[in-house]
């Protein structure tokens, strides 16, 4: 439940999500048909997503499982029975009449997600998660006065994710749904492309006075990334207290978010669930979910994230948030788990990680999974920073070369560009002598208390050394020499 409620000019803000995960299923939720995305229009939609007479629906399998994966995941119960409902109402890409989804008995009750805000810890719960198929696809883009459907969609498997109307800030609902969105992606149920559809949340919205009943809401339909989300509940909230301010009704609607005008307005006049009659659907037996499928499911699911992090903070020695840095993904975590195993260095691992990994992924706007550079050949690089092979500054022109060229090799790009670090101490200190006779004023300074002028004699003998000095030897040296 929420721990805080902040409130906007004397109201407090209520929201719950309703999130539809795409589930990574090859093929659709009731037939056979692909599940790919791109394919041209109606390409994709066989005779049982269409409903054409004498088609039956056959569950897939694979959904189950992936639902029954998120249920585990987020501490829920998993019904060993549920029932499969027709949700009807009439929209010309839903091609059935009515969409197949579960009303009273969903796969998945309960269980909450966790995450963190402003830094503190926040908890909301779920109140379900079922699954259910999609719908078509409208085009009005390409068609003058006219509208296009694409059934290619129609029938791909969906779980809706329901939470509790525990959320109080368009902020804490963005990071409600980060933490979800990162958790389906984490267990490989959804592949999250949000331009895609994949991943894909309406929010309830109401406000009221504290202590005061639950005001109306009104949902705001198919917010497809965390800024719109945001920008669309806040817009919303001020819209309804404008509205109760001036003495006028809130009417329960399903509302549209605009973010070219950062507004939200009224689609259509929000239905209830007597609108749908809903019943049970007679071509589909009720769906039996044994015990054994459970723990069979469980024992082959990844560590999840929380457990994962704890365990680098406990056997790695890393700080909480390197940890939670380094479980940002499944696939970011396996990346250092490789690598830290390879260099034998769980600091330095998580370091180079942090720096100039994301760095180069950041600004090239891909992830971990993109990352030609394999964590075996990173590994070697950090392991000639620690052998004293080479300087910080010389692995990094080093990194500059693995992160283009897939195919290189880290000793033959130090020898190829002479980045050997000098080791050599009798070499050293001809340099470290040379460099104090040539730069007698910083010498008196330092003498004199500057400790700058100790900083520049270093940067002398580095760059005299043309960088393949060790900075720490040469700065144990200089102290020497000058006393």
């Amino acid at each position: 439940m929420p721990t805080h409620s902040p409130l906007v000019r004397g109201f407090e803000v209520v929201i719950g999500l309703e999130t539809h995960a795409q589930l990574s299923t090859a093929s659709k939720i009731f037939s056979g048909a692909s599940t790919s995305f791109g394919a041209a229009p109606n390409t994709q939609a066989c005779a049982v997503d269409l409903a054409l007479p004498g088609t039956l629906p056959v569950m897939n399998r694979g959904a189950v499982e992936r639902a029954i994966r998120l249920g585990l995941a987020v501490g829920a119960k998993v019904a060993p029975v549920s029932i499969f409902a027709r949700k009807n109402y009439f929209y010309p890409d839903l091609p059935k009449g009515y969409q197949i989804s579960q009303y009273e008995t969903p796969v998945v009750q309960g269980g909450r997600i966790e995450f963190v805000l402003d830094g503190a810890a926040r908890s909301v719960r779920l109140t379900r998660a079922h699954l259910e198929e999609d719908a078509g696809k409208s085009l009005h883009e390409d068609y003058a006065n006219q509208t296009g459907i694409d059934l290619n969609r129609a029938g791909t498997p969906l779980l809706e994710i329901v939470s509790e109307p525990d959320i109080r800030s368009g902020a804490e609902a963005v990071e409600y749904a980060k933490a979800l969105h990162a958790l389906v992606v984490w267990l490989g149920i959804c592949d999250g492309n949000m331009q895609e559809g994949s991943f894909r949340c309406d929010a309830n919205v109401s406000v009221r006075r504290p202590g005061a009943a639950l005001g109306t809401r009104r949902e705001i339909k198919n917010l497809n990334s965390f800024r719109n989300m945001q920008a669309a509940i806040e817009f919303e909230v001020q819209w309804q207290i404008d509205r109760l301010e001036d003495g006028l009704p809130i009417e329960q609607a399903t509302v549209l978010f605009n973010p070219d005008s950062g507004e939200t307005r009224a689609m259509r006049s929000k239905e209830d669930a007597h609108d749908y009659r809903y019943f049970p659907d007679p071509d589909l037996p009720p769906l039996v979910i044994a015990a054994d499928w459970i723990e069979g499911v469980r024992v082959s699911m990844p560590e999840l994230p929380a457990a994962m992090a704890a365990r680098f903070v406990r056997d790695d020695g890393l700080s909480t948030d390197d940890a939670a840095l380094m479980t940002q993904s499944l696939a970011f975590a396996r990346y250092y788990e490789a690598l830290r195993s390879a260099c034998g260095n769980a600091k330095l691992a998580a370091n180079w990680l942090m720096g100039e990994v994301s760095k180069r992924l950041n600004a090239e706007g891909r992830d971990i999974t993109a990352a030609t550079l394999r964590p075996a050949t990173l590994a070697q690089l950090i392991v000639r920073v620690l052998d004293g092979t080479l300087s910080n500054n010389s692995a990094r022109q080093v990194f500059e070369v693995l992160w283009i060229d897939a195919l290189a090799e880290v000793d033959a790009v130090i020898a190829a560009k002479g980045l050997k670090q000098m080791n050599d101490s009798g070499a050293l200190e001809a340099i470290v002598d040379a460099v104090l006779a040539a730069n007698a004023k910083s010498v008196e300074e330092f003498r004199a208390g500057k400790d700058k002028a100790f900083n520049a004699l270093v940067g002398q003998v580095m760059k005299a050394s043309q960088g393949k000095a060790n900075p720490a030897q040469a700065g144990e040296l200089l102290r020497r020499r000058l006393g």
